[in-house]
């Protein structure tokens, strides 16, 4: 009988016998494996979180590191409205300086029309005179070059004697508030006094005109040679100033006859004559033109001297 268990044995051997895993034991019981994650999971929830705090100091200020903290502060506040002043100081001054350099030209450009405008004002002064007297007491019928040259110049002309200043910049300063770039109480004082000078000017232009509408051009009318006109002019194909420039260089003589010779009233052309040279035309030139002059002067030294302009 023990051979046939042992024959029995030799046909199946016995394994060897190897441990059981969890998986194998969880495979043969599914139960085992939830009861120990339950078991797991109830430890972890159980078992208390371990913190770690970092160490921290908490050293008490003094009043000195408030002191410094306030000064700190303090200095980049100052430094920055300092910089931000010095910005807007640079910005006025390189606009006041762009500013003078315009008004600068436009006085000097002025100053020149000026005096162009004066001797030519002190041409038409000087004929009107001439003819004055030439119409008190002197023959109307045979009237030399010179008489004619004198009418034309004092009568007829009248733009070559009217000043009209540039006012752009010298506005714009005052429109615009820029006139408070410029410091100089000096040059605010001028320029408004400038700004007076010039609408006096305009104003005694105006009263001119009137003056001119009212004595000269009916002298024209009633009485100017347009043939002698158009002669020097050779049939109105150059500009009659220029005619009458070239007439007066030339040794030409083109006769000037004045029309309706009877009615002309000798006391009363006169006394035209000699308003409108003394009254007007000089007293224009000597009083407000003068004084618009020795404004700008003021200015241009001004300008000048403070922001080195040539």
């Amino acid at each position: 009988m023990s051979d046939k268990n042992e024959s029995t044995d030799a046909i199946n051997p016995e394994p060897d016998k190897i441990p059981e895993s969890s998986s194998q034991q969880a495979g043969e019981n599914p139960s085992v494996v939830d009861s120990e994650t339950e078991s797991v999971n109830t430890h972890l929830l159980t078992e208390p979180m371990e913190v770690h705090h970092h160490a921290h100091s908490h050293g008490k200020k003094n009043w000195k590191s408030y002191i410094r903290e306030f000064l700190m502060l303090f200095l980049a506040v100052f430094c920055g409205s300092l910089a931000e002043y010095q910005l807007e100081h640079k910005i006025e001054r390189d606009r006041a300086h762009e500013l003078a350099k315009s008004f600068y030209e436009e006085l000097k450009s002025d100053s020149l029309t000026a005096v162009i405008k004066c001797e030519n004002r002190i041409r038409q002064e000087q004929a009107l005179q001439y003819l004055s007297k030439y119409f008190k007491d002197s023959s109307l019928t045979e009237l030399p070059k010179l008489f004619a040259l004198n009418f034309e110049y004092g009568i007829s002309f009248r733009t070559p004697g009217v000043f009209e200043p540039k006012t752009a910049i010298l506005e714009q300063l005052k429109s615009s508030g820029s006139l408070r770039y410029f410091k100089n109480e000096t040059f605010q004082s001028l320029v408004g006094d400038i700004s007076i000078a010039i609408r006096n000017i305009y104003d005694r232009q105006a009263l001119e005109t009137s003056a001119r509408i009212e004595y000269l051009n009916p002298l024209l009318v009633k009485h100017h040679d347009y043939e002698f006109w158009n002669t020097i002019t050779k049939g109105n194909t150059i500009t009659f100033d220029v005619a009458t420039k070239n007439y007066e260089e030339s040794d030409d003589f083109v006769p000037f006859r004045l029309r309706g010779i009877d009615k002309i009233d000798r006391e009363f052309v006169f006394g035209c004559l000699s308003f409108y040279s003394l009254n007007a035309l000089q007293s224009t030139r000597t009083v407000h033109i003068q004084k618009y002059r020795d404004l700008n002067a003021q200015l241009l030294h001004l300008l000048r001297t403070n922001y080195e302009l040539n």
